[in-house]
C-alpha cells in the first residue's frame, strides 16, 4: 500500500530528533530503515536541501531548510513528488510554531514532542484524503524538482552507517540555505525602490565631491561627508531588504530609516528643507515598504 509510515523533524547541524510520528511498526524492514534514516539524520549537512533513499520497499524522503530537516519513510512506490509536498506541509507547520531561537537551544531530544499531534494530523491527510489535487501546489514542486532533483541515494549505502558509527562526523558541508518566498513585489514597491536608488545615488555623487574638496582644503568637512555616505548605504541596505527577506527586519528597517535622518537633519544648510523632506519621505516610504511585505502564506498542501 503507497502510503507515508513515519516522519519527524531533526535538527540540520548535529541531527538532534526535535519531534516525531509515535506509530510503531514491527516489521523488520521498517526497523531497519529507522535505523539508516537515523544515520542519515546526523549527516544531512553533507547533502542538498532535497534528497531520497531509495530502498526495495521503503524509502527516506528529506526536506532541509535552515536549521532543521523534515524527514519521513514512507513505500516506495509513494509518489515522490506527494513526499516533497508533504515534506514542505510539515516544514510550514513548523517554522510557524517554533523560532529560531528555540531549535539552536534544544538541548534534549525530542524536545518538541508535542508537535507530534501535527504530524500525525498532517500524515493522516495525506495518508487518507481521495480529494482532488491542488493543481497549484502540485504543479509548484513537481517544477522544483525538474530544476532542482532530489539527490538520490542507497538506502543500503554503508556510507549512512558510517556515519551513525562516527557520531555524524563529516567533512565537506554543504551550507544549506533557507528558502524564504516573499509577497510579489507591488508598483509601489517598485517606485520606492527608483527613488530609493536615485536618493542613494545623489548622496554618494554629494558625498564624494565633498570628500575630494575636504581631503585637499577642507579637514572639518568629514563629517559632512560622512553624512552624506552613510545615507547612501541605507538606501543600499533598504532596497536588499525591500528584496529578499532578512532576520529582524523590523528592527534594521528602523535603524536605517533613524539613519537617514538623522544624517539629512545633520546635513541642514548643505540641503534645504525641501530637500531634507524629500529624502526623509523616501526613506520612510521604503521602511513602509519593507515592513508591509510579508513572507508568502503557506502554500496549499499540494494536492490532498
Amino acid at each position: 500500500m503507497s502510503m507515508i509510515f513515519f516522519a519527524c523533524v531533526v535538527r540540520v547541524r548535529d541531527g538532534l530528533p526535535l519531534s516525531a510520528s509515535t506509530d510503531f511498526h514491527l516489521n523488520q524492514d521498517f526497523l531497519e530503515c529507522r535505523k539508516r534514516l537515523k544515520a542519515l539524520s546526523s549527516i544531512l549537512a553533507r547533502y542538498p536541501s532535497r534528497g531520497t533513499a531509495k530502498g526495495r520497499n521503503l524509502s527516506i524522503h528529506f526536506l532541509s531548510s535552515g536549521d532543521i530537516a523534515c524527514m519521513a519513510i514512507c513505500s516506495s512506490s509513494y509518489s515522490t513528488i506527494m513526499a516533497f509536498c508533504f515534506l514542505e506541509e510539515l516544514r510550514w507547520e513548523f517554522a510557524a510554531s517554533y523560532n529560531t531561537r528555540s531549535i539552536n537551544s534544544a538541548s534534549r531530544p525530542y524536545a518538541f514532542i508535542e508537535f507530534d499531534n501535527t504530524i500525525q494530523k498532517v500524515k493522516h491527510h495525506f495518508n487518507s484524503s481521495r480529494g482532488p489535487r491542488a493543481k497549484g501546489g502540485w504543479e509548484r514542486v513537481e517544477e522544483e524538482l525538474k530544476l532542482q532533483p532530489p539527490v538520490q541515494l542507497q538506502l543500503e549505502a554503508t556510507e549512512l552507517l558510517n556515519g551513525l558509527s562516527n557520531g555524524g562526523h563529516a567533512g565537506g558541508h554543504v551550507e544549506v540555505v533557507p528558502t524564504y518566498r516573499m509577497q510579489p513585489v507591488t508598483p509601489l514597491g517598485i517606485l520606492s525602490l527608483v527613488l530609493n536608488i536615485m536618493c542613494g545615488a545623489l548622496n554618494l555623487i554629494r558625498g564624494v565631491h565633498l570628500a575630494e574638496y575636504s581631503f585637499q582644503e577642507d579637514h572639518e568637512g568629514i563629517g559632512n561627508v560622512i553624512a552624506f555616505l552613510l545615507p547612501f548605504l541605507a538606501c543600499v541596505f533598504q532596497c536588499y531588504l525591500y528584496l529578499f527577506y532578512s532576520s529582524a527586519r523590523k528592527v534594521k528597517t528602523f535603524v536605517l530609516l533613524f539613519c537617514v535622518c538623522s544624517c539629512n537633519i545633520y546635513l541642514y544648510g548643505l540641503r534645504n528643507l525641501w530637500q531634507i523632506s524629500f529624502h526623509i519621505g523616501v526613506a520612510s516610504l521604503s521602511s513602509y515598504q519593507i515592513l508591509t511585505r510579508q513572507l508568502l502564506e503557506k502554500q496549499p498542501d499540494c494536492g490532498v
